[in-house]
């Protein structure tokens, strides 16, 4: 891992109460996140003793937490003493928090969070939980809608949010849901309108402007697919000059449009590792969108950013 290192004290509780935070080890995750989370959500706190970052952000979550008055559960892994179960998780940096409900990660970040962000992570996984949901209809159907999302049932996720848009045709967070899910049924054009439709108040709102910006991100990406050439006869002009990088860069927009975002991703550390300024940084930069396409919690953002981050500081 990027930050791990050897520690024994774990970060102390700020008031927490013990219902609520634990201190978790891989015997005992079964039990204090996979079958808590069947009541409230559990968020993972993955945690070094040597590591400000970690502390500063366990700091805030045991206050958050408790905040919250029982919606939610917090369980803090020393990453150090538990290497076996954040091998198990994919856990590759710290700090690292996921967020468990009924069973299965359904949220997560890496690194410390605004203040801002670190409320709205709680709030969405409270409102996932049905706390403060049941007085709101609108509310509880957006969390459902949100839940489909995570679990890949991308249609029946589509049609709640279109029967919210329907009792409030500017809802923003059923607009960016419906936006996301016409993006993953390739129903690009109707993504695109109703992300044209989110004003500047959506847009700065701490919870919907992450995904905003993955979506935009998405949408751009999916405009330079549409252009991308075949991947064979790219391939074969990269086969014939390796230094041809605009053939690979090409090759790299042709993987993207055929979905294969790891190839992309190669293609495009090909150009980094041999001309680093090739088309103004265009290649990293390229890189970058993908990951910001993908989001930073995404296990393809973390291992090519590990890998970019290999060819540019080595």
């Amino acid at each position: 891992m990027d930050t791990m290192m050897t520690g024994t004290q774990p970060p102390a509780p700020s008031g927490g109460n013990n219902n609520l935070i634990t201190e978790t080890t891989i015997q005992t995750f079964g039990v204090e996140v996979i079958e808590a989370s069947q009541a409230r959500p559990v968020i993972v706190d993955f945690w070094s003793d040597r590591s400000p970052p970690c502390r500063q952000l366990t700091t805030a979550l045991e206050a958050a937490v408790t905040k919250a008055g029982g919606a939610v559960a917090l369980a803090k892994v020393n990453a150090d003493q538990n290497q076996q179960l954040c091998t198990q998780l994919q856990i590759q940096s710290l700090p690292t928090v996921l967020a468990f409900w009924q069973g299965q990660p359904v949220d997560g970040f890496q690194g410390p969070l605004p203040a801002p962000q670190l409320q709205a992570f709680i709030d969405k996984l409270t409102a996932l939980g049905g706390t403060g949901a049941a007085n709101d209809p609108v509310a509880a159907a957006l969390a459902q809608a949100d839940e489909l999302m995570v679990a890949g049932e991308t249609m029946q996720a589509a049609q709640i949010y279109q029967q919210i848009l329907q009792h409030d045709a500017a809802h923003a967070g059923a607009m960016v849901g419906m936006a996301e899910a016409a993006l993953k049924m390739d129903e690009v054009e109707q993504a695109r309108e109703m992300a044209a439709m989110l004003n500047d108040e959506s847009r700065s709102d701490p919870e919907l402007k992450p995904r905003i910006e993955r979506l935009e991100a998405n949408l751009e990406l999916a405009a330079q697919a549409e252009n991308a050439g075949d991947v064979e006869p790219l391939m074969k002009a990269v086969e014939a000059d390796p230094q041809n990088y605009q053939a690979r860069f090409d090759l790299a927009l042709a993987y993207q449009a055929a979905g294969d975002m790891d190839a992309a991703a190669d293609a495009l550390l090909a150009i980094i590792m041999r001309d680093r300024e090739w088309n103004d940084d265009g290649a990293r930069e390229h890189l970058v969108k993908l990951f910001d396409a993908a989001g930073p919690s995404d296990p393809f953002t973390q291992k090519y950013r590990r890998r970019l981050s290999s060819v540019l500081f080595s």
